[in-house]
């Protein structure tokens, strides 16, 4: 165990080959050797959410914003993330958007924080709160929207079985909720 209390690569490793075992295969055979190690491997990179702080690389702002006053919106931020009901990918695109006041972030860090957050276990509608509220809080914008599309494995692998369904998940804030034609221009640019 690590000093955060979380067990080592080791009892991870042996953990996968347990679920190996399980699944009725067989860790020792050749073409599993090193599934254990890839395994561990792949979920520290996966879950690498929870080794950063997403609402620090909006702590960068740009002052200088040159009188502009209309959303500032990065569209089809691509990510994977997991359920975790059922520890199955969760496949979508977010799209968020924010109105200035004063500052303005790094084009990137939007991306960021989407990824910050997606790499974790995680439920939509919470990973969605979570990106509006960070730059809601970080940046105080005049208001921000955040909108979510993803495929669920654990419904498309499993279950309902139903691929093709999207989940669409939705966090408004300030003048982004609160007045109409604003709402509308990010709903517009959403493409929703």
């Amino acid at each position: 165990h690590d000093a955060a209390g979380r067990p080592s690569a080791e009892e991870a490793e042996a953990a996968v080959r347990t679920l190996l075992r399980w699944a009725g295969d067989d860790p020792d055979r050749e073409g599993l050797l090193d599934t254990p190690g890839r395994v561990v491997r792949s979920y520290r990179e996966l879950f690498a959410g929870y080794e950063t702080d997403p609402r620090a690389y909006l702590e960068r702002t740009f002052e200088e914003v040159g009188g502009y006053d209309q959303l500032v919106m990065l569209k089809d931020i691509r990510f994977v993330s997991f359920c975790e009901h059922h520890m199955l990918p969760v496949i979508g695109k977010a799209h968020v958007a924010y109105l200035p006041t004063d500052r303005v972030v790094g084009i990137s860090k939007l991306a960021r924080v989407v990824n910050g957050y997606g790499r974790r276990l995680q439920i939509q509608e919470k990973m969605t709160a979570e990106i509006a509220e960070a730059i809601d809080e970080v940046l105080k914008p005049k208001g921000v929207g955040v909108v979510l599309e993803a495929t669920h494995a654990c419904m498309t692998l499993r279950g309902v079985n139903t691929p093709g369904a999207a989940l669409v998940t939705s966090s408004l804030r300030g003048v982004v909720r609160d007045d109409p034609r604003t709402r509308q221009e990010f709903l517009r640019l959403v493409g929703l």
